[in-house]
């Protein structure tokens, strides 16, 4: 059974780009190469390395003042109360063991305690080949990038030999419907829409068994982000599945929550309540190359522990990240190079 796999497509991607840059270095030396993670996410970056770790310089003594200071700025950069507790308790055992000496000793460990908050949700969407049609059911609210991330996977899976249908689910927004139609325009993708207010479950419901007929690989829905009160859009989404498990038992094969990362706390809010109601699969945080606030990650991980697919940190269709823990830490506190050919 073969398997789709945007992580092996991601790091395939960064080493071609990569060594061609080492061949654009050496016949064109003012080449401009592709921006590394740490500058699309510069914002939350200056964050981490100014604020957070600009006072774990030299020699200080490792005591509960530097402790205290490094968790209210923890707090300050969105990690959240939870995985600040979890760092902090962590870095106090290792202090009263005698295995931090200085505050350059805290660094390295820092780095390694927030890489072992985001391990466990590092775990990229694959798609079996067995399953046809693989079903995607996009939630979230108004605003977060739906659609958007809707129409960056849908090429990045076109671009890797799957075929691809997208359902207009969201038909409270007649913007909504527009730019999905506007993103299958432009990649030559079938779009399943309908009216204005027409029901979105009967859309997707449609749009399922269109993708069965024609024997589609991939079909993302689009689901509305708001109604009337909250638990109206609750209850919408709940049908959508039970409409789907009509025709697929097992659909949707993934619900996906899009968060908009800028949000900072409120993300968090946004993806309990969700996965109270829907038993999300996984997580996209977006809008990350906007904002101070990414340290909402780590929050997000140690909260609810859903798997975090993927990152957006730019408007180009690659800038739709795989999630991988190692290098998202590295982007925020290395202060070296972390942009390195891979195996």
């Amino acid at each position: 059974m073969g398997i789709f796999s945007f992580l092996k497509r991601q790091k395939a991607d960064r080493n071609a780009d990569i060594q061609s840059d080492d061949t654009d270095a050496n016949e064109n030396p003012v080449s401009a190469s592709e921006p590394a993670l740490e500058q699309k996410m510069q914002r939350t970056r200056s964050r981490f390395t100014d604020n957070l770790l600009g006072f774990l310089r030299g020699k200080k003594a490792v005591d509960e003042e530097l402790l205290e200071e490094l968790e209210a700025q923890l707090i300050m950069a969105d990690v959240g109360v939870a995985a600040t507790a979890r760092v902090i308790d962590s870095l106090r055992q290792k202090a009263k063991k005698d295995k931090l000496q200085d505050a350059d000793a805290v660094r390295l460990v820092l780095r390694q305690e927030l890489i072992d908050i985001l391990q466990p949700v590092e775990q990229p969407l694959e798609i079996p080949d067995d399953i046809v049609p693989f079903v995607i059911l996009v939630v979230g609210v108004n605003g977060a990038g739906k659609t958007t991330t809707i129409g960056k996977l849908a090429k990045q899976l076109q671009d890797g030999g799957k075929s691809v249908m997208l359902a207009a689910g969201d038909t409270f927004r007649a913007a909504a419907i527009e730019q999905l139609q506007a993103w299958g325009e432009r990649n030559d993708v079938p779009v399943i829409a309908q009216d204005i207010g027409s029901d979105s479950a009967s859309v997707i419901f449609d749009a399922l068994q269109s993708a069965k007929a024609r024997g589609i690989d991939v079909l993302i829905a689009d689901t509305a982000g708001r109604l009337h009160t909250q638990s109206g859009l609750m209850d919408e989404l709940r049908k959508v599945k039970r409409v789907l498990s009509k025709l697929d038992a097992d659909a949707p094969h993934e619900t996906l929550i899009v968060l908009d990362g800028g949000t900072g706390q409120n993300a968090l809010s946004q993806a309990e309540q969700f996965n109270d109601a829907m038993a999300l699969d996984g997580l996209v945080i977006t809008k990350l190359d906007g904002t101070a606030k990414g340290g909402v990650v780590f929050a997000i991980a140690e909260k609810i522990g859903i798997p975090i697919r993927f990152i957006g940190v730019g408007e180009k269709v690659s800038d739709l990240e795989v999630f991988e823990a190692s290098r998202f830490v590295d982007a925020l506190v290395d202060e070296g190079s972390s942009e390195e050919v891979e195996a």
